[in-house]
């Protein structure tokens, strides 16, 4: 059947234009200090992140024009490649140790890291599986557990670098699917005690993750040590007031809060611009969120609306995750903030989800203007 094209949902277009010019904006801020004593540049970091944010908006526009239904044909293909990557990163020699996690390929500090794409593979995949058997989605031992079986391995190949964080995003973004797909309420509740069970496992099997615990419940107990990050983030965010500091003028970026241009950049952000700065950057998200749903509320097929659903999904759980640890919600995880940390393979993984979106939207039955 052949589907109407219609113009891209500009709305949603001019949001995520927004957010990319508000994170060029903060990497520069939060980075220059850190960039001028390292790097002897105080543009190291923007001058990276303008090449990232180009080839992403590159790719982002070249995808808006490729239908959707591409990713259909090769999500089988995108998938074993993305597998190939994780267990590839896993190898001395090809996988290159940052921060204690062996999650980079590549060479110097141009690199990428293969589980921000497993992420992305994972949703084209399972919006193609659920289109294909959502009669049998609620049967646990046709629907789920095939599904929950791909999605354990991946997590478990992510762990193995390790980096939680990550894997906690791709693995609840696959949730919301199966949750949208039909998948029964009985079988979350299930998977929600063995992952509880299993969570427990993996912080108790690694000291440093039940340092990040203890330092969330009281991170006073250890302000020097554990604790630290969140202690900073939270004097960021506190004396930013109603209006902020003023631009380029935190205090916590010389050197208090760690790297504050990557997962920390939001705290920079309430630190500068205050309430007003901050609130401002959630209603642009919030714009995306709803455009996304209503993108997948549209869509003319079942595939094109599981897609919008994880792509909305995996945007908003990294979301969520970061600004919850940056406001003391949650314990640290080293997760960025879409469209606004300093970072390659993140920036460019989500242009290329809102490339794929902005195609979906082109052919969104019920249009309006």
């Amino acid at each position: 059947m052949e589907k109407t094209v219609r113009p891209l949902d500009t709305v949603l277009l001019a949001a995520v234009i927004g957010l990319l010019a508000a994170g060029l904006f903060m990497v520069y801020s939060a980075s220059s200090v850190w960039g001028e004593f390292v790097q002897g540049d105080s543009f190291y970091f923007l001058k990276r992140q303008l090449i990232f944010a180009g080839v992403g908006v590159a790719a982002m526009i070249f995808i808006s024009k490729i239908d959707y239904w591409f990713w259909q044909r090769w999500s089988v293909v995108i998938l074993v490649i993305c597998f190939f990557l994780l267990i590839a990163v896993l190898v001395p020699g090809i996988g290159m140790v940052r921060g204690g996690a062996r999650s980079w390929i590549g060479a110097g500090a141009f690199s990428i890291q293969p589980s921000e794409f497993m992420k992305l593979g994972m949703i084209i995949f399972l919006a193609h599986f659920l289109m294909e058997h959502h009669k049998k989605i609620t049967s646990f031992r046709k629907g789920m557990l095939p599904s929950l079986l791909l999605i354990f391995t991946a997590f478990g190949l992510i762990m193995l670098q390790p980096d939680l964080g990550t894997g906690t995003v791709m693995a609840g973004t696959c949730f919301v699917l199966l949750f949208v797909a039909g998948a029964r309420i009985r079988h979350f509740v299930f998977l929600g005690a063995l992952g509880i069970a299993g969570f427990a496992g993996l912080i108790l099997s690694a000291p440093y993750r039940i340092q990040r615990i203890t330092s969330f419940l009281d991170p006073w107990s250890d302000p020097l040590g554990a604790g630290f990050q969140i202690i900073q983030s939270l004097y960021a965010v506190g004396p930013g007031g109603l209006f902020g500091l003023g631009f380029g003028d935190s205090r916590q970026k010389y050197y208090y809060l760690p790297e504050p241009q990557t997962d920390f950049i939001f705290a920079i952000l309430a630190e500068e611009a205050g309430f007003i700065g901050a609130g401002f950057v959630l209603i642009l998200f919030g714009i995306l969120l709803w455009r996304g749903i209503a993108t997948a509320l549209t869509a003319p097929d079942m595939f094109g609306a599981f897609l919008a659903t994880g792509i909305c999904g995996m945007i908003f759980i990294q979301v969520l995750i970061n600004i919850g640890v940056v406001t003391g919600l949650f314990p640290v995880t080293g997760i960025t903030l879409p469209f606004l940390s300093y970072g390659g393979s993140s920036l460019t993984l989500m242009l290329v989800a809102v490339g794929i979106l902005l195609n979906i939207t082109r052919y969104r039955t019920n249009y309006h203007r």
